[in-house]
């Protein structure tokens, strides 16, 4: 008897909830969705590459900071995104959050 009532109880509290949800929740999911397809399609710089090459091929970093940390690790801003390095390589890229759909194709 006790797991029915509860049961219904928690039928009736998650039928109630979902009545409360915004009516745009949905779209936030499809945003998320886009962003990363469109981040799929990006090419930013490997892991493994030296910054004279991430330099050449993506110009002048908008901000670098200094290394920290042993080993040193340093980072380099762009629009839209950041490179981490260990030392002179590429460690990751950082996508910046929302840059991707700020910059969708007009």
């Amino acid at each position: 008897m006790t797991r029915m009532v509860l049961a219904l109880l928690s039928s009736l509290l998650l039928g109630a909830g979902l009545g409360l949800l915004p009516a745009g929740a949905s779209s936030a999911d499809v945003l998320l969705i886009e962003e990363v397809r469109q981040a799929d399609r990006m090419e930013p710089p490997a892991n493994g590459l030296k910054q004279a090459e991430v330099r050449a091929r993506f110009g002048e970093p908008a901000a670098t900071h200094a290394p920290v940390g042993d080993p040193p690790i340093t980072r380099w801003d762009y629009d839209g995104w950041s490179v981490y390095f260990e030392h002179d390589l590429v460690l990751f890229t950082v996508l910046h959050k929302g840059a991707v759909l700020d910059k969708q194709p007009g």
